[in-house]
């Protein structure tokens, strides 16, 4: 066992390449997850505000936005997507490799997920309290921030964590088409050069990634939970 762990030590990949590696990984992930949150919050309560019976009506909103826009971008394989994207990718980021370009796909890929995960969890939320809301006075407005929001807080937490699993295992795809990260590691050294200890650390790191976000998210959703 020692000697195995040694040689694997000793593997170029493993101690040269796999930190910085990690470190794509990881700012891919958080990039992708702050825009993710960014856009994708706003527009699952959109989704939820203009529902038939919501707070502010819209059937044409909702169909265009969930029905076109939501549904069709979640509908595409990423892999078909990420690839599909390279051009848009270029024009924002100035570049089509690395994380940072990577992290564009990724956010457009998450943000239709985050956001009907939004709407789910403020449909969890007691109709009486946003009844409650309204006989008090308060806005729609209000109503979103003051009531829906804080209510939903603890299931949209565990709706980010979901998102950041997600994109975990979206950021070693993203690597195969020069993204970066441990995803670009095990292709190169696991796959392309036919070393599969290379592959095997890379899905311990990726586990161990996911592990810490579902512990820390859970931990996070019992800290905010006051039921």
């Amino acid at each position: 066992m020692s000697g195995w762990i040694t040689s694997l030590l000793d593997n170029p990949a493993i101690s040269t390449a796999l930190w910085p590696a990690l470190l794509e990984t990881l700012l891919m992930v958080a990039i992708s997850g702050f825009a993710t949150v960014l856009f994708g919050l706003p527009l699952g309560v959109v989704l939820f505000v203009t529902q038939p019976g919501g707070l502010a009506h819209n059937r044409a909103v909702n169909v265009v936005l969930g029905g076109i826009v939501v549904n069709i971008t979640r509908s595409i394989p990423y892999a078909i997507l990420m690839v599909s994207l390279i051009p848009f990718t270029r024009l924002v980021a100035g570049t089509s490799i690395g994380p940072v370009a990577a992290s564009v796909s990724l956010t457009i890929a998450s943000v239709p997920f985050f956001a009907r995960l939004v709407e789910a969890s403020l449909r969890e939320v007691h109709p009486g309290k946003v009844d409650a809301a309204h006989a008090m006075g308060s806005t729609r407005f209000q109503t979103v921030t003051k009531v829906l929001l804080p209510e939903a807080l603890p299931s949209l937490v565990a709706n980010v964590t979901t998102t950041l699993v997600a994109l975990i295992g979206y950021s070693a795809m993203a690597g195969l088409i020069g993204g970066g990260g441990l995803g670009r590691l095990a292709y190169n050294y696991g796959y392309q050069r036919f070393q599969p200890e290379v592959m095997l650390v890379v899905l311990v790191i990726l586990l161990l990634l996911v592990q810490l976000v579902q512990l820390a998210g859970d931990a996070l959703v019992r800290r905010v939970d006051h039921r």
